[in-house]
């Protein structure tokens, strides 16, 4: 009989040849519970030289499939010292050999740690960074704050409702005139403004419309993002006024025959794109295939691949070259549907143009408010909508500008400065944070689960916890996560920020446990290439299932 059968893992691993709460150099990992109770199982050498942690983690996984945990039964995990049994053993699966693993699990109930490993280790959060960014934005302003797209021209209506000058329109980085709040008619976009305009009694500009997009300074592209996530729908060019999210879409249809181009249908006017359509129609039992390539900075789009006659088709979402132009384009078509006509051309202004507007000789015609703080951190949270995060955290920054800011110091810049400043405020362990940007989508950002929690907790009691818990995509309903943790005991029960990037993947928010004690969990996991018959956030899942499952308590 092999040493181990029949006997827990927790007494197997405390063997004279595993090292229990040591930390050597060939053994850099270390699994550490609040309870007391540890298990070295890397794979590696210690200071004996033994073998034997090489097999420990295969042993765990094993011996948990023909075992149930200590005190789990058919009603979920039942003492603590299973449920961090469980976890270890999972963490310890051989699979994540050459993975790194950032875990840590807190009762906000009664503020215990129940289980963490590394959680200092900086890591690669991807899109947890959002929740930074939320609580910043939230903290800062609060909930029902509203950002204001003001209206101005450069003389008054007369009589007639003609303005003999120029319209401007002065973004302040509003990321909600989208299809997600206005629904799939792109003309219902620009109704407020169209009623701020027939409220101000105008009817006719002779001069041009400006589109005013100065208040975001920087580079429209963010810090450490790459061309590759311009060209696969990640993150359009940031700008201080655009539309339907930055993206042109466009449809692609298989053709009348076999041989016969694809068709491209425009779902939106006036982005100024153009198209090199090299997309076939094949027969009915081909394969659907569809790419573009657009050359970074150009307008022209690259059209391959083929789709079967019969085919559904395929969107394409194609980043605005200029979103304050495309803004002001689509802007006056729109308001010449409603008889508002601008006789003048359209010009788009921004960084590092100088401001045309004289706020002490313009007249301010209205303004077009946004919805909610509230409303626009759920919109671009559920989704994980990156380009909406990073003009949040822009607008954030551009609150903060004095006159003594140097003028070189970009809205990102003073974002992530503002970010830093209330982590450091509020006692939270702002050492950890090393963002370059926002969103999450460079691989150079680095946290740690400590801090993500730390973050966690403190939102936890914030005047506007709320707002900040309701924003995170629900498992099995919503956002990220309507596809995942369907069943119960998970559905329903996890609220918590996904990150996803080629190595990394994150899973951070709140759950509530079968015993309805509620805790703030976070899991990082980067480096990992998971098996053919694995996806790599079952990894994360699996553990969040457990939480769900623990009936016991963390003052057990």
């Amino acid at each position: 009989m092999p040493p181990y059968q029949g006997r827990p893992p927790s007494q197997f691993f405390n063997a004279r040849n595993v090292h229990p709460f040591q930390h050597c150099a060939d053994c850099p990992q270390r699994v550490s519970f609040s309870a007391g109770i540890v298990m070295k199982t890397e794979i590696g050498w210690c200071e004996n030289k033994s073998r034997f942690k090489i097999v420990a983690g295969v042993v765990v996984a094993c011996w948990l499939a023909m075992h149930p945990a200590p005190g789990q039964g058919t009603n979920g995990i039942a003492t603590l010292a299973a449920l961090q049994e469980q976890i270890a053993a999972h963490l310890a699966q051989p699979r994540f050999s050459g993975a790194l693993w950032g875990v840590k699990i807190v009762s906000l109930d009664t503020g215990k740690t129940l289980f963490e490993s590394h959680a200092d280790r900086l890591l690669s959060p991807a899109s947890n960074c959002k929740l930074f960014t939320a609580a910043l934005a939230l903290d800062r302003f609060g909930g029902d704050y509203r950002i204001s797209t003001p209206i101005y021209a450069t003389a008054k209506p007369n009589r007639s409702g003609t303005i003999h000058g120029d319209l401007i329109v002065v973004g302040h980085g509003d990321p909600t005139w989208n299809f997600r709040r206005f629904g799939t008619n792109f003309w219902d976009i620009f109704e407020p403004f169209v009623s701020a305009l027939t409220n101000a009694g105008v009817r006719r500009v002779t001069g041009d419309l400006i589109a005013d997009a100065t208040y975001f300074r920087g580079e429209p592209t963010g810090s450490s993002l790459t061309i590759d996530d311009f060209q696969n729908g990640e993150c359009p060019y940031i700008s201080a006024l655009t539309i339907n999210d930055g993206w042109a879409q466009v449809r692609v249809i298989p053709g009348a025959g076999v041989g016969v181009p694809c068709q491209l249908a425009r779902l939106q006017p006036d982005a100024e794109l153009y198209f090199n359509n090299a997309a076939v129609t094949v027969s009915s039992n081909g394969t659907h295939h569809i790419e573009y390539y657009m050359p970074f900075g150009e307008k022209m789009v690259y059209v391959f691949g083929q789709l079967p006659l019969g085919d559904a088709g395929e969107r394409l979402d194609i980043p605005a070259l200029e979103p304050a132009a495309w803004f002001g384009v689509a802007l006056k078509d729109a308001l010449a549907r409603h008889g508002i006509k601008i006789s003048g051309r359209v010009r788009q202004i921004t960084w590092p143009q100088n401001l045309v507007l004289n706020t002490n000789r313009a007249v301010k015609l209205g303004e077009v408010l946004s919805p909610p703080l509230r409303e626009i951190v759920r919109l671009y949270m559920k989704p994980s909508q990156n380009l909406e995060n990073d003009m949040v955290l822009a607008h954030v920054g551009e609150s903060t500008r004095t006159l003594e800011t140097p003028s070189w110091w970009t809205s990102e810049k003073l974002g992530l400065g503002a970010l830093h400043h209330f982590l450091t405020a509020n006692g939270l362990p702002a050492g950890d944070l090393h963002f370059d940007e926002g969103s999450g989508l460079s691989n150079e950002n680095l946290t740690s689960a400590n801090s993500i929690i730390a973050l966690l907790r403190f939102m936890a009691t914030n005047r506007w916890a709320q707002d900040f818990e309701n924003a995170l995509p629900v498992a099995g309903m919503d956002g990220t996560l309507r596809r995942r943790m369907t069943n119960a005991p998970v559905a329903g029960k996890v609220r918590a920020k996904t990150g996803t990037l080629h190595w990394s993947n994150a899973l951070s928010g709140y759950i509530t446990t079968a015993a309805g004690e509620k805790l703030a969990f976070s899991l990082m996991l980067n480096r990992y290439d998971p098996p053919s018959d694995r996806k790599r956030t079952d990894e994360l899942d699996a553990i969040a299932v457990m939480l769900a499952s623990f009936t016991g308590r963390s003052n057990e």
